[in-house]
Protein backbone atom coordinates (compact mmCIF):
# COMPACT_ATOMS: atom_id res chain seq x y z
CA UNK A 1 0.00 0.00 0.00
CA UNK A 2 1.25 3.37 -1.15
CA UNK A 3 1.35 6.23 1.06
CA UNK A 4 -1.38 7.65 -1.27
CA UNK A 5 -3.65 4.73 -0.35
CA UNK A 6 -6.05 3.54 1.90
CA UNK A 7 -6.36 4.26 5.18
CA UNK A 8 -2.55 6.36 4.85
CA UNK A 9 -4.43 9.36 3.28
CA UNK A 10 -7.13 9.04 5.77
CA UNK A 11 -5.15 11.96 8.10
CA UNK A 12 -4.73 14.29 4.80
CA UNK A 13 -8.21 13.90 3.82
CA UNK A 14 -9.02 14.95 7.32
CA UNK A 15 -7.28 17.94 7.54
CA UNK A 16 -8.47 18.80 4.36
CA UNK A 17 -12.19 17.96 5.46
CA UNK A 18 -11.58 20.07 8.68
CA UNK A 19 -10.12 22.79 6.54
CA UNK A 20 -13.64 23.08 4.21
CA UNK A 21 -15.44 22.96 7.18
CA UNK A 22 -13.22 25.97 8.79
CA UNK A 23 -14.11 28.31 5.62
CA UNK A 24 -17.73 27.33 6.12
CA UNK A 25 -17.95 25.52 2.65
CA UNK A 26 -20.18 22.94 4.04
CA UNK A 27 -22.83 22.60 6.86
CA UNK A 28 -24.37 19.34 8.23
CA UNK A 29 -27.84 19.65 10.13
CA UNK A 30 -27.98 18.80 13.80
CA UNK A 31 -29.54 15.28 12.95
CA UNK A 32 -26.87 14.51 10.39
CA UNK A 33 -23.89 15.92 12.56
CA UNK A 34 -24.82 13.83 15.53
CA UNK A 35 -25.22 10.76 13.97
CA UNK A 36 -21.93 11.12 11.88
CA UNK A 37 -20.14 11.97 15.46
CA UNK A 38 -22.18 9.15 16.88
CA UNK A 39 -20.23 7.21 14.12
CA UNK A 40 -16.66 8.65 14.96
CA UNK A 41 -16.99 7.78 18.86
CA UNK A 42 -17.88 4.09 18.12
CA UNK A 43 -15.38 3.46 15.96
CA UNK A 44 -12.87 5.03 17.97
CA UNK A 45 -13.88 3.33 21.04
CA UNK A 46 -13.60 0.15 18.99
CA UNK A 47 -10.11 1.33 17.77
CA UNK A 48 -9.08 2.19 21.65
CA UNK A 49 -10.60 -1.27 22.62
CA UNK A 50 -8.93 -3.33 19.89
CA UNK A 51 -5.21 -1.25 20.42
CA UNK A 52 -3.59 -4.01 22.72
CA UNK A 53 -4.65 -6.90 20.56
CA UNK A 54 -3.41 -5.27 17.13
CA UNK A 55 -0.06 -4.98 18.92
CA UNK A 56 -0.20 -8.80 19.31
CA UNK A 57 0.18 -8.87 14.95
CA UNK A 58 3.93 -7.50 15.31
CA UNK A 59 4.37 -10.47 17.44
CA UNK A 60 6.61 -13.34 15.93
CA UNK A 61 4.30 -15.98 14.71
CA UNK A 62 4.08 -19.57 15.44
CA UNK A 63 4.44 -20.58 12.00
CA UNK A 64 7.16 -23.80 12.96
CA UNK A 65 10.20 -24.40 11.81
CA UNK A 66 10.00 -24.67 8.20
CA UNK A 67 12.38 -22.78 5.58
CA UNK A 68 8.71 -20.87 4.66
CA UNK A 69 7.87 -20.45 8.15
CA UNK A 70 11.26 -18.47 9.29
CA UNK A 71 10.60 -16.43 5.80
CA UNK A 72 7.30 -15.43 6.29
CA UNK A 73 7.67 -14.55 10.48
CA UNK A 74 9.46 -11.21 9.72
CA UNK A 75 7.56 -10.69 6.68
CA UNK A 76 4.41 -11.05 8.61
CA UNK A 77 5.53 -8.53 11.84
CA UNK A 78 6.82 -6.36 8.40
CA UNK A 79 3.01 -5.55 7.58
CA UNK A 80 1.67 -5.28 10.59
CA UNK A 81 4.37 -2.86 12.00
CA UNK A 82 5.87 -0.86 9.43
CA UNK A 83 5.20 2.86 8.58
CA UNK A 84 2.60 1.45 5.65
CA UNK A 85 1.62 -1.35 8.02
CA UNK A 86 -1.64 -2.61 9.40
CA UNK A 87 -1.25 -1.41 13.01
CA UNK A 88 0.17 1.89 12.87
CA UNK A 89 -2.50 3.14 9.81
CA UNK A 90 -5.27 2.21 12.27
CA UNK A 91 -3.28 4.04 14.64
CA UNK A 92 -3.38 7.06 11.94
CA UNK A 93 -7.16 6.74 11.60
CA UNK A 94 -7.62 6.97 15.44
CA UNK A 95 -5.79 10.16 15.06
CA UNK A 96 -7.94 11.68 12.71
CA UNK A 97 -11.00 10.81 14.06
CA UNK A 98 -10.49 13.99 16.74
CA UNK A 99 -10.31 16.53 13.43
CA UNK A 100 -13.38 14.39 11.58
CA UNK A 101 -15.09 15.05 14.47
CA UNK A 102 -13.77 18.77 14.94
CA UNK A 103 -15.06 19.32 11.27
CA UNK A 104 -18.61 18.06 11.93
CA UNK A 105 -19.39 20.18 14.78
CA UNK A 106 -18.25 23.05 12.73
CA UNK A 107 -20.35 21.99 9.71
CA UNK A 108 -23.05 22.21 12.48
CA UNK A 109 -22.47 25.29 13.30
CA UNK A 110 -22.08 26.51 9.74
CA UNK A 111 -25.45 25.14 9.42
CA UNK A 112 -27.20 27.04 12.34
CA UNK A 113 -25.49 30.15 10.82
CA UNK A 114 -26.99 29.84 7.47
CA UNK A 115 -30.01 29.11 9.02
CA UNK A 116 -29.73 32.29 10.56
CA UNK A 117 -28.53 34.17 7.74
CA UNK A 118 -31.67 32.93 5.73
CA UNK A 119 -34.29 33.81 8.30
CA UNK A 120 -32.57 37.08 8.90
CA UNK A 121 -33.04 37.92 4.88
CA UNK A 122 -36.41 36.43 4.44
CA UNK A 123 -37.72 38.49 7.30
CA UNK A 124 -35.99 41.59 6.01
CA UNK A 125 -37.82 40.71 2.55
CA UNK A 126 -41.24 40.20 4.03
CA UNK A 127 -41.03 43.43 6.29
CA UNK A 128 -39.59 45.79 3.41
CA UNK A 129 -41.89 44.73 -0.33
Amino acid sequence: MSTDDGVGAIGATMGQFAALAANGEFAVNEQGGQALLKAIRNLATWIDRQTQESWRLTDAAKLGSSNNAKVMTPYMQQVASDGQGFVTQIEQLRESLSSAAAAIEQAMANYQQTDHDSAVKLAGEVSNP
